[in-house]
């Protein structure tokens, strides 16, 4: 499977996931973003052992985008430590069933998911991760800020500012809102898209490098086949 690099310097390296391939392994045996972007670092820098990779947030597998990822202990603290601090800002787009009944507006409510972004999650296993589930408080504020870009009633594409970063927020929020991700069987849509992919993306993100505190932002382009819908 082909890997589009986005960035990359001696501590971060930013990839463009596709839809339908895990962030990392699972007990699926699947192939996953972690283990493509090892092996491009093995092959690129001809490294005969292990190479370390961090993981320092995720995708859910039916959703596209940029992720980021360390190529060194230093880059995973820094980016974890971004991520924990809320300053790195992460865009999405997404088609929406139906229409927001307010052109842009801002939703911040309780959910009972807990937040794998403010954890610092780096490496750890999903059995790991699962006992932190167990342990974490139940109740979390997730907000995010959304603005209709373009409608035509039966669809709508959005533009969502995530301010938190739970687990499904996205999906959730938006299903309480009563337009649900367009494909999103899990979260209220009532069809499914041919790739078992899902209408939301990881367009765009904004973060400062390890080591001089550079800002850099990347964004990816919507997905062309979305233009079916609008």
């Amino acid at each position: 499977m082909d890997m589009k690099v986005l960035y990359e310097d001696n501590h971060i390296i930013a990839v463009e996931k596709p839809a339908g391939v895990l962030t990392q392994g699972d007990k699926s045996g699947d192939v996953s973003l972690f283990n493509m972007v090892k092996d491009y670092l093995k092959e690129k820098y001809q490294k005969p052992g292990n190479v370390f990779l961090g993981l320092v947030h995720r995708l859910d597998k039916p959703v596209q985008g940029i992720v980021l990822f360390a190529k060194t202990s230093k880059g995973a603290s820094r980016l974890s430590e971004q991520f924990r601090n809320h300053t790195i800002q992460k865009t999405y787009h997404g088609i929406v069933i139906g229409r927001p009944k307010q052109q842009k507006g801002s939703i911040k409510e309780q959910v009972n998911k807990i937040s794998f972004f403010a954890e610092g999650f780096t490496n750890k296993t999903d059995e790991e991760l699962l006992a932190e589930i167990k342990k974490a408080t139940k109740t979390r504020t997730a907000e995010l800020e959304y603005e209709v870009v373009k409608s035509n009633e039966k669809y709508s594409l959005l533009k969502i500012l995530p301010k938190t970063g739970r687990f499904h927020q996205i999906r959730i929020q938006m299903q309480q809102m009563g337009c649900p991700i367009l494909g999103d069987e899990k979260y209220g849509a009532q069809n499914a898209l041919h790739d078992r992919s899902i209408a939301l993306a990881a367009t765009a993100i904004e973060f400062k490098s390890a080591t001089d505190n550079k800002e850099i932002k990347l964004e990816i382009p919507l997905p062309e086949s979305w233009k079916n819908y609008l």
